[in-house]
């Protein structure tokens, strides 16, 4: 066990989809005490054959606790909230019973909001978190990874900062790097910047990433969502360098040109996507904001009839 272990001894997973599955699966197999909380067909598999984390070099079956009631985050001290955006308030208050004023939450979830919105409900603190990982659920109890597996973690708060650094130290030991940052917000308006410019394409489109970017148009569309992003974030009091995100966009695709983005995999599963809180943010802040944001809106709005129209279907 590493130095950070008194801080973290029993580690929860809410939402544990995709995303939250592959971390609570790389803290389990490094030795923790990890539940994970999520759908009945998911929790079942893995209750049957452990959780099967499929990476590069083959599959391994992690065992560790799953449960689908919410009262098992009971005596968490971190816990790694991975909710769809638009649940992210139900959910707290759901947990807030549960939860002592010394636990830790990350939010891991797209979004630049979600850690306020969270804290307004929780006796404890909550940590936003910039998660950059390409992972898919092909099946219950089955998490694919396919590229990254990094997190940006920070707080304004110095008296968090220890526990901040514990959860580096944590994570980084079970082979998961972890920076913790003074400019958390940024990172996560960029992360919002590459969501904007990705998801919404691959959904409509029903296409990875790969493809998007070999058409110059989608190109040219994806560089007119950077740029009002940016400018709202500006609004916004965020410093973005348009130039730098411009890279960052670019810089994706090649990374993982087979992933399709969570949102085409939502609409394609026909659940809801988290577009509200990704266009749809921006579209809403810039109109407070007085930016214009055509392409987003359009975005936005392209996605929710998708989204109707495979509900109707």
């Amino acid at each position: 066990m590493n130095d950070s272990t008194p801080f973290f001894a029993h580690i929860a997973v809410v939402g544990a989809g995709a995303v939250g599955s592959f971390f609570g699966a790389m803290l389990a197999r490094a030795g923790h005490r990890v539940v994970l909380i999520g759908r009945p067909a998911h929790v079942e598999a893995i209750r049957r054959e452990g959780l099967q984390l499929q990476m590069k070099g083959g599959t391994e079956r992690v065992a560790l606790e799953a449960q689908t009631d919410i009262a098992a985050v009971q005596g968490a001290d971190l816990v790694l909230l991975c909710v769809k955006s638009p649940d992210t308030e139900a959910v707290a208050l759901e947990m807030a019973p549960h939860l002592g004023a010394d636990a830790l939450v990350l939010s891991l979830q797209n979004g630049v909001d979600n850690a306020a919105r969270a804290a307004r409900h929780l006796p404890c603190a909550v940590v936003p978190s910039v998660v950059y990982v390409a992972t898919a659920m092909p099946a219950p109890g089955i998490v694919a990874h396919f590229g990254r597996g990094d997190l940006v973690i920070g707080s304004p708060d110095a008296a968090l900062q220890p526990r901040l650094q514990a959860v580096a130290a944590l994570f980084g030991a079970a082979g998961v790097p972890v920076v913790v940052s003074p400019d958390v917000m940024g990172e996560l308006w960029r992360k919002l910047m590459l969501n904007c410019a990705y998801n919404a394409i691959s959904a409509i489109a029903q296409q990875p990433y790969g493809a998007m970017v070999a058409l110059p148009e989608i190109q040219a569309v994806m560089r007119e969502v950077v740029e009002e992003v940016v400018a709202v974030a500006r609004a916004d009091g965020q410093r973005l360098d348009l130039d730098a995100c411009l890279q960052a966009m670019d810089q994706l695709a090649p990374a993982m040109p087979g992933q399709m983005s969570s949102t085409a995999q939502d609409l394609a599963r026909g659940k809801p996507s988290e577009i509200d809180h990704l266009n749809g943010f921006i579209a809403r802040r810039g109109e407070a904001l007085g930016v214009a944001t055509p392409v987003n809106r359009t975005l936005h709005a392209l996605v929710r009839l998708a989204e109707a129209a495979r509900r109707g279907g």
